[in-house]
């Protein structure tokens, strides 16, 4: 319990904190182009939450959401306001939660078009209001870029610190891990091109950007199984280890239309449209070459798959009745995957 309470805030001070926000976030704003964002609403904003938030995270592969991920983690919001953030796109994702999924007493939206809007006091008003934060697909340099070292970074840590929920799917997700694949050079790199190249250009490494609970060393990905990402992960996790100079980073991939839900004791379950998995990749001991212009060389890496049957301990990383066990191993660039 001394954990728990560590990282997601005491629930007194939580409730105090959601009913003065909550006042705050009420009031409409009026993002336009010039003002560096969009601004859309459903709902009633003026209505109290019906219920308590708890801290949870929902992590989603991209495609389409698992209803009953959706659920899960609208229960979790108290049923009250929930604010999506994106940095293209419309309305359409809020008026899918309002409307197909529903419990929630309204959901705003906000488009960032520059980095000047996460730093303006109407956009800091509505995510301090929120109930639950949820960050969509789309380009995560943007977030990066956008929203990094800002007031609005500072106010998503304030959230996650308050012990509310939040969630991402596809470039949303990507963020939520300490360390992250930025696609900072505008493209998106392959699993061939960076177990080729692993410290070259196109694998380009962001970190601390949030501050999750028990995802400190982790990288995360998506579109998993569907993009072949598996060899691209096992980079980010030795380039993210040899920059913080020890071997416990753990990478966590997540397949398309299947979401992994986390709940505030880090207990992480997997919903999903197609059967798809949580992959774990926890290597525990580095590359034996990572080196600029050369092919990647790391082997016997234990890779675990986490299904709807398994239960995947965050605190640990454990995982109870795997959906599938293997050992990955790249030689000279070259991806091999084993049954274990």
């Amino acid at each position: 319990m001394k954990r728990k309470t560590s990282l997601f805030g005491r629930w007194a001070l939580l409730a105090l904190l959601s009913v003065a926000a909550g006042t705050a976030a009420a009031q409409d704003v009026r993002g336009t182009s010039a003002t560096g964002y969009r601004y859309y609403k459903i709902g009633d904003l003026a209505a109290a939450r019906p219920g308590k938030t708890e801290a949870a995270m929902l992590l989603m592969g991209g495609g389409d959401f698992a209803p009953e991920a959706l659920h899960w983690w609208v229960e979790r919001a108290g049923h009250g306001r929930v604010v999506v953030l994106r940095a293209s796109g419309t309305d359409e994702l809020q008026n899918e939660i309002y409307n197909d999924i529903g419990g929630v007493t309204a959901v705003q939206t906000l488009v960032f078009e520059s980095s000047k809007a996460a730093d303006d006091p109407a956009v800091l008003r509505v995510v301090r209001g929120a109930d639950a934060i949820f960050i969509a697909g789309g380009d995560q340099s943007r977030y990066i870029r956008f929203w990094k070292g800002t007031a609005l970074n500072a106010a998503l840590d304030e959230h996650i610190r308050a012990g509310k929920p939040i969630g991402g799917t596809s470039a949303g997700l990507a963020i939520l891990g300490a360390y992250a694949y930025g696609a900072l050079d505008g493209g998106s790199v392959n699993s061939h091109a960076a177990m080729n190249d692993p410290m070259g250009s196109k694998v380009t490494m962001d970190k601390n950007f949030l501050t999750m609970p028990y995802l400190s060393n982790v990288v995360t990905d998506t579109h998993f199984a569907k993009r072949d990402r598996l060899g691209r992960l096992i980079v980010f996790v030795a380039r993210a280890a040899k920059e913080k100079g020890q071997s416990d980073i753990v990478g966590i991939g997540v397949d398309e239309d299947t979401a992994l839900c986390v709940e505030a004791d880090g207990r992480g379950r997997v919903y999903s449209l197609n059967d798809g998995y949580a992959w774990l990749v926890m290597p525990r001991h580095a590359a034996s070459r990572l080196s600029n212009g050369e092919p990647l060389d790391f082997s016997a890496i234990p890779v675990t798959g986490v299904g709807a049957g398994s239960r995947l301990h965050l605190d640990g990383f454990k995982v109870d009745n795997a959906a599938f066990t293997a050992v990955a191993s790249v030689v000279e660039g070259e991806l091999q995957l084993r049954p274990h």
